[in-house]
């Protein structure tokens, strides 16, 4: 059964959705993202993956009070991510709350410093994030291109421990038209042991039963849920 995980993005501690990354894109949804988190919470949803967005932008940890609000006023088990970029970002964001938190950028630009974080912390504890564009992976916010593969990034850090994978595929995201399932298949079939974490795209309630009839762990769902094309009794199912 695919675990459901919403997302809050936040700018300025505000709950909002970008598409496809761009920060003149943006959508402000609820001004009080604790609310939105405990709404989530009421559903009868455990999970939550919080981003932060003024932390990508930044090269360091930003909304960290808003994760200790969510984190110690709801139930809800938070990864989050954004801006992660050193040990004292990490020290942080457990601090405020975490139960994971998520790397992309670092894993590409710091490869030591991640597998160090893996090391210290577990890899119970720390989500690789994989961003792609066209199946190579993208940084800093999405706004710069590597020359690095998807599945050879991956299957690097899986070797080091790494278990949970978030990838988003850019090009669908917050675009509500249908996420990537034929590349979530073929990362599965390079790297059965893998928990997935779909990202990007879901539109609707189909969407999920699509990637869940499709073997995929996990799907991260934000702006379908905030523009009303899934309704959170839709997910009754899958809790």
């Amino acid at each position: 059964m695919i675990e459901i995980i919403p997302a809050i993005d936040l700018i300025d501690g505000k709950c909002v959705r970008l598409s496809q990354g761009d920060y003149n894109q943006k959508k402000v949804y609820n001004e009080n993202p604790l609310e939105v988190a405990r709404m989530f919470a009421d559903a009868g949803i455990r999970r939550l993956h919080l981003v932060d967005l003024d932390g990508a932008k930044a090269h360091h940890i930003v909304n960290y009070r808003v994760l200790e609000q969510i984190a110690s006023k709801t139930p809800l088990i938070v990864d989050f991510g954004g801006g992660l970029k050193s040990d004292d970002d990490l020290r942080i964001a457990f601090e405020s709350g975490a139960a994971m938190v998520t790397g992309g950028s670092i894993a590409v630009k710091n490869k030591e410093v991640f597998v160090s974080w893996i090391e210290k912390y577990g890899p119970d504890k720390i989500i690789l994030g994989a961003d792609v564009k066209d199946e190579m992976i993208a940084v800093s916010g999405w706004t710069e291109t590597t020359g690095l593969e998807l599945m050879p990034f991956v299957s690097t850090f899986m070797q080091k421990g790494i278990s949970k994978v978030i990838c988003t595929d850019i090009s669908k995201d917050g675009m509500l038209q249908g996420p990537a399932i034929g590349l979530y298949k073929k990362m599965l079939k390079s790297e059965p042991q893998m928990y997935l974490i779909a990202s990007g795209g879901v539109s609707s309630i189909k969407d999920i039963d699509d990637l869940n009839e499709a073997g995929i762990p996990a799907v991260i769902t934000g702006k379908a849920i905030y523009e009303g094309n899934i309704k959170l009794s839709d997910f009754k199912n899958y809790l």
